[in-house]
């Protein structure tokens, strides 16, 4: 497909295509993320969107029977891989191949409208890797979600000028917006920027026509994931559950501010050396409206006190490129020095190696590549006929679409929302804290199986009036009957 070249030694950038680079980031993504399709789970959220979704397929709309703290493409997105492909670990993962690689492909459409095809290319390698790399990044994230929907609606700004594709971009800023509700931020900068240029220029009048037509887009959007709800008489749990509650879940938590600044910093530091020492052209108005979006993601960041890994996953497409032109200025690397580089890219992925490692490790102990207690455990109930009876996952919760069984209640969708009070009156829920729901869950519920993890308090260390309860609960009541590697199989005494 590319002419007399290499991946490491593109000689003809210039002929790059959008389906070359398309087939060329797949294939990175693919070779990184493979061993990762047999794992049971990735990250505890990937697992509530499986359950959620499931839900949903069986005819609950989100948040009616089960409720997670997500808007609700989330779990459209994994309703849709199911419905289309059964319920298939190795289809969603394989989803999160065409996330990542096609969020990676709009960096590259991204990069072509500031910079060359070369450092458009190499940005868009890089997002890859970064969307795949440490910790739980190589999960289907809603950020994978959200950020692969406002990289297309920025390329489309950048790209097409028409009304009828400004009316598109809003649709896909509503998608990224009803997949993680933080990107609001960036969308509010963007409508910030666009008024000040507006201003600035004397365009208003050109300016409002386009911001209009965008927001009639976005809000079309918006309105279409409540128009289920409105047939059902659930507009309420729409609204409180999509609206009200992340703003009562992030005035409750206790991460301080401060623990972001490092990360603001360091970013915002670097675009203002760049823009100050001119390797980055300040007048360029899409390196502007990147900036902006960078700023909006940050201040999200700021709100919510804390930066988790998968949270940078929305940065990659808007920094990177930036990034790139910067670094392209540089002085060139010395022959003698491209293979230490070659080297560097290579080993880059070295947990995609160990995993690779893993499941052939598993596969010849156990007859099978898939591996994790969420599908060992679940293996070993059905094989022993264990009662499933309103079992309980405190860990592993993606047993429960293994097993084709629901949580117990509500809250326990994810383990942790039990704990979580100021989330209870958004879930419609008849109890009002944490404790109680824990106390219904075991003393009325009942389940007839509980799952635990060894070596793990059930609960955050923090939470000791959870964790006392439930560890003297069920030292009292129920009877440790099998460890599956860290998985702990208690069922409760006659």
């Amino acid at each position: 497909m590319l002419k007399n070249a290499t991946l490491f030694n593109l000689t003809n950038y210039k002929d790059l295509n959008w389906k070359t680079v398309f087939v060329v980031l797949f294939l990175i993504a693919f070779f990184i993320r493979f061993p990762f399709f047999f794992r049971d789970y990735i990250d505890r959220d990937e697992s509530t969107f499986i359950i959620m979704a499931q839900s949903w397929i069986n005819g609950h709309l989100p948040y009616t029977q089960l409720w997670d703290l997500k808007p609700p493409i989330t779990f459209l997105f994994f309703a849709t891989v199911i419905s289309v492909f059964g319920k298939s670990f190795i289809a969603i993962r394989l989803a999160g191949v065409f996330l990542v690689a096609i969020t990676a492909l709009f960096t590259y459409g991204i990069g072509t409208k500031i910079t060359s095809k070369k450092v458009s290319f190499w940005c868009a390698i890089f997002c890859v890797l970064f969307q795949s790399m440490f910790g739980s990044l190589q999960g289907v994230m809603s950020e994978h979600i959200c950020t692969m929907f406002f990289a297309a609606g920025v390329y489309l700004l950048f790209a097409k000028q028409n009304q009828g594709w400004y009316f598109i971009t809003g649709i896909l800023f509503g998608l990224s917006v009803m997949s993680k509700l933080n990107m609001a931020y960036p969308l509010l900068a963007l409508g910030i920027y666009f008024l000040w240029k507006a201003v600035h220029e004397k365009q208003f009048w050109y300016s409002f026509q386009r911001l209009f037509v965008m927001g009639i887009g976005f809000v079309c959007l918006i309105i279409s994931t409540a128009i289920p709800y409105y047939l059902q008489n659930e507009i309420t749990t729409w609204w409180q559950s999509i609206f009200e509650a992340p703003l009562a879940y992030s005035g409750s938590k206790q991460h301080s501010v401060v623990k972001t600044l490092p990360v603001v910093f360091v970013i915002l530091g670097l675009l203002y050396a760049g823009f100050a020492s001119k390797v980055i052209d300040f007048k360029s108005k899409q390196l502007q409206l990147l900036t902006v979006i960078t700023i909006g993601i940050l201040l999200s960041f700021m709100q919510a006190g804390k930066v988790n890994g998968h949270y940078l996953i929305q940065l990659y497409p808007f920094i990177l490129v930036p990034a790139g032109m910067a670094i392209s200025k540089l002085p060139s690397i010395k022959k003698k020095y491209t293979v230490i580089v070659i080297f560097l890219l290579v080993f880059l992925p070295v947990e995609a190696y160990l995993e690779y490692g893993n499941i052939v490790s598993n596969k010849m102990k156990k007859g099978t590549f898939f591996n994790g207690e969420g599908i060992d455990v679940p293996r070993y109930i059905v094989d022993n006929e264990i009662e499933t009876k309103n079992i309980f996952f405190t860990e592993y919760h993606i047993g429960y679409w293994v097993l084709d069984e629901t949580p117990p209640t509500k809250a326990a969708t994810h383990p942790s929302s039990i704990t979580r009070d100021e989330l209870f009156p958004f879930m419609k829920n008849p109890r009002q804290t944490g404790i109680e729901e824990l106390r219904y869950i075991l003393e009325v519920v009942q389940p007839k199986t509980v799952i635990t993890r060894k070596g793990k308090k059930i609960f955050d260390k923090k939470l000791e009036e959870f964790n006392s309860y439930i560890d003297g609960y069920l030292e009292k009541n129920y009877a440790l009957v099998k460890t599956i590697d860290r998985g702990l199989i208690y069922q409760r005494l006659e």
